[in-house]
């Protein structure tokens, strides 16, 4: 597992990094500018010593005395300490070299070299060589290369020490929040964070964080609520089951009321099996699950069969259904019809008797299908809908109710996770005299889930 980097040590790195580049580049340029005004001096200096010597020479005199000229020359370089002269013939006999000059040191002596007129014969010239002691100048390049290169590793070692201080003290805002979110538990997971001392580049993610434990609050709430229902839900089938049992096992019985216990009890773990097979399909959509969805041609068809399976209970209620328009989409046969089922069970449980429902099937606008299963009957209060589809959710008289899968408040639970492994949506309005339920799913095309 990689280790997660530390922040401050990236950032103090690269800001070191930065400023050692930075501060190397300036190093650099200085240490060439001055090496190269160095080297223009230099040369400047060596081309006066020529043109100084060659003064001299011009106006030695007597121009046939030797030692003259080398009295001359010793004076000259007297007061040029820093130059030093080799004069020889053109055969290579020696006429002059600067006493007490050291010439041994080739790496720090610029040289020139040029031909003179001899002074004792028109014909013949001498060859020259003029050295430039720069031992001092290379001593200086030395000591200011050493210089800078200590000024840019303390200019770096104090800026990383600055640049540790600023991330620290940036990052103190960072470590207030992780408080703040440590201190959340259950009681209080819905308190949101403190962000009016954050900088302005961490108030969005302090405003999405708020909003991420307000949904997470509102889950918690509901999965508490949740469980309440389930063991509100699973305690009366339960107690009637045991209670039932214990009476049955408190005296001899007869085979035939044996029976009669027996049956009673079977109906009670069928429900408890509806019970938990819909909590099992609502976790499984929760987690994400998609339908399986295949072209159908008519999906007034799907309702007339829901219709038909669905003709017992409307009759002993003295209900009618029809169907009206129809539409082509892809969708989960099965699951379609159990949330068709489902609304038609509602309706059915709640409408006024001697009426008729209506399953309204047609387009709902960009691309969607529509499916609307609407009844007469007593108005829902409107505070009621919002909450029409959660789980456990009764509207007023227990609205849901009617078929194996609405006793227990999860039918229309059960649409809205139909209707979202089919990625639509659902809707419900209510005014006097009549209900509507249904919900909108995509045209869609055939797909295969994952």
């Amino acid at each position: 597992m990689r280790n997660p980097r530390s922040l401050r040590r990236w950032l103090t790195g690269w800001l070191a990094a930065l400023m050692l580049g930075g501060l190397g580049v300036a190093c650099i340029a200085i240490y060439i500018a001055t090496s190269q005004s160095i080297k223009a001096r230099q040369d400047k200096e060596i081309e006066h010593g020529r043109e100084s010597l060659q003064h001299l020479l011009d106006k030695t005199a007597p121009r046939d005395d030797p030692e003259a000229l080398r009295r001359e020359l010793d004076l000259f370089f007297d007061n040029h300490a820093g130059f030093g002269l080799r004069l020889t013939h053109n055969g290579g006999a020696p006429v002059y070299v600067t006493p007490s000059f050291e010439f041994s040191g080739a790496a720090e002596l610029r040289w020139l070299a040029f031909e003179l007129p001899s002074p004792w014969s028109a014909r013949d010239t001498l060859r020259a060589g003029l050295a430039l002691d720069v031992s001092a100048d290379l001593e200086l390049m030395r000591r200011l290369a050493w210089t800078l290169l200590a000024g840019a590793l303390a200019g770096v070692a104090l800026v990383s020490a600055g640049s540790a201080w600023l991330v620290w003290r940036a990052l103190l805002p960072v470590r207030d929040l992780m408080r703040q979110a440590a201190a959340l538990n259950p009681e209080n997971v819905g308190q949101p964070l403190d962000g009016s001392a954050q900088a302005r580049e961490l108030q969005p993610l302090v405003a999405q964080f708020n909003a991420l434990l307000l949904r997470v609050e509102n889950a918690y709430q509901q999965l508490e609520s949740f469980n309440a229902e389930v063991a509100h839900e699973l305690r009366t089938p339960l107690a009637t089951l045991i209670g039932e049992t214990e009476l049955a096992l408190s005296r001899e019985r007869g085979a035939a009321e044996l029976r009669d216990v027996l049956g009673s009890n079977l109906e009670d773990l069928h429900r408890l099996a509806g019970l938990v097979n819909d909590m099992l399909f609502l976790s499984r959509a929760d987690r994400g699950a998609r339908a399986r969805l295949a072209p159908v041609q008519s999906l007034a068809a799907l309702a007339r069969e829901v219709i038909e399976f669905h003709d017992a209970a409307l009759q002993e209620a003295g209900l009618g259904a029809t169907v009206r328009g129809d539409a082509q989409a892809a969708c989960d046969v099965p699951l379609f019809r159990r949330a068709v089922s489902n609304l038609l069970a509602n309706a059915t449980r709640f409408a006024a008797p001697g009426s008729e429902i209506e399953i309204a099937i047609g387009p709902a606008g960009a691309g969607d299908i529509g499916i609307a299963v609407a009844n007469r009957g007593p108005e829902i209060p409107a505070e009621y809908l919002p909450r029409l589809f959660e789980r456990f959710s009764r509207a007023g008289m227990a609205r849901e109710r009617g078929d194996d899968s609405s006793h227990h408040g999860l039918g229309l639970a059960i649409v809205a996770a139909i209707v979202r492994m089919h990625g639509g949506s659902v809707f419900a309005r209510s005014l006097a005299g009549g209900t509507t339920v249904g919900f909108n799913i995509p045209a869609g095309r055939e797909t295969t889930p994952r």
